[in-house]
C-alpha cells in the first residue's frame, strides 16, 4: 500500500464520529470490545464490531485476542505521521514567526528613549 492510500485509509476512518468516539474510549488504554459496547449504548455489537475494523485496517487499534475477549490498543502512530506531515511544518513556521515578532518587540522596546514608555501597552 503506497503513502497514499495509507492517509487515504486513515482520513476515511478518522472521518466518522464514532471511530473517533471509540479512539478517545481507548486512548487512555486498552478495552474489550464488550466494554466499549457498554458506553456505545447508541450502536449495535455488530455496529462496533464494523467500526473497530475500519480502525484496524488503518493501523489506529491493534487488537490482541485473549482467550475470547478481544482487547483493542489505540496505535498513534498514524496519527503521529500526520503530525509530521502537515502539522509540524505549519507549527515549526508559526513558531519562528512569533520568535521574529518577539525579538521585533524587545528591538523596539530598547530603541526608545530614556523615561519614555510604550503607549501600546497602556
Amino acid at each position: 500500500m503506497s503513502t497514499e492510500e495509507r492517509f487515504d485509509t486513515l482520513f476515511k476512518a478518522l472521518g466518522h464520529r464514532a471511530r473517533r468516539r471509540i479512539l478517545d474510549l481507548i486512548k487512555d488504554g486498552p478495552r474489550t470490545t464488550g466494554a466499549l459496547c457498554e458506553v456505545l449504548t447508541d450502536l449495535d455489537r455488530c455496529t462496533v464490531m464494523q467500526h473497530l475494523s475500519v480502525l484496524e485496517k488503518a493501523g489506529l487499534v491493534v487488537v490482541e485476542r485473549r482467550g475470547r475477549e478481544r482487547w483493542n490498543h489505540l496505535d498513534a502512530l498514524p496519527i503521529h505521521d500526520v503530525q509530521k506531515r502537515w502539522i509540524g511544518p505549519y507549527a515549526a513556521h508559526a513558531i519562528g514567526m512569533l520568535s521574529d515578532l518577539e525579538g521585533l518587540a524587545e528591538t523596539d522596546s530598547e530603541a526608545l528613549p530614556e523615561g519614555a514608555t510604550d503607549k501600546t501597552n497602556a
